[in-house]
């Protein structure tokens, strides 16, 4: 079989002490999944349907440089734990949804916000605001075996040393085998799906020039340079 012009190469994502590399399939987001994020972007908390969107397997960031995208004046970070699913299914009961888990990571979920509220005004999807190039760094995986599951535990953001975000796992409103069940109901899970399981109160804008990490008890560190685009 020969194609009209080379692929595309398979996005991956490094393990944690290994040489093996982590391919990705899809990545899927949650929204609104910390009420005092909820409240701080002027809404009600609530557990209605769990909010999902994603973002393309090439928006994935590993070198730890973010250029500053096109079409926006108020590029926002947002500290996340990441799921990495390790074995696929569908309609998967929240008491065996954590066996699908291979391990976890650090990630950013980077937000066009001035696209993403034009957006919801209007009624449309967040694409715009959420999927777009470079949106996704990403630490190493750890695997499972060497991270435990993340029921609860700290998870802080700085940016130019100055911290922004400070939470702890046990406020997420849909937990971490939750999402994974929601989601199967909707999407066929497979192996190399990323799952950013939401992000804590304390989002703010970033410019060029601005470093920022990102800490989760047991996972080490995320930082990521933003750059001129």
């Amino acid at each position: 079989m020969t194609y009209a012009f080379p692929p595309r190469p398979q996005p991956t994502v490094a393990i944690t002490g290994s040489d093996t590399l982590f391919p990705v399939n899809r990545i899927y987001c949650v929204g609104k999944n910390y009420a005092a994020h909820i409240i701080e972007m002027g809404s009600m908390p609530a557990r209605d349907a769990v909010c999902f969107f994603q973002k393309p397997a090439d928006a994935i960031v590993t070198d730890g440089r973010v250029p500053y995208p096109p079409g926006t004046s108020n590029l926002h970070y947002e500290g996340e734990l990441v799921m990495a699913i390790g074995k696929g299914g569908t309609n998967i009961a929240p008491a065996n949804a954590l066996d699908h888990v291979f391990g976890y990571a650090l990630g950013l979920d980077m937000t066009r916000r001035d696209l993403q509220t034009a957006a919801g005004r209007v009624g449309h999807p967040w694409d715009n605001g959420k999927a777009f190039d470079f949106s996704a760094p990403l630490s190493s995986i750890m695997p499972l075996t060497q991270c435990g599951h993340f029921d609860e535990g700290s998870i802080k953001l700085w940016v130019n040393g100055e911290l922004r975000q400070d939470a702890d796992f046990n406020e997420l409103i849909w937990k971490n085998n939750e999402i994974i069940s929601e989601l199967s109901k909707l999407y066929t899970l497979k192996q190399g799906d990323l799952i950013f399981t939401g992000t804590p109160a304390g989002v703010g804008p970033v410019v060029a020039g601005d470093r920022i990490v990102l800490v989760i008890d047991r996972l080490g560190e995320l930082a990521v340079q933003i750059t001129q685009g």
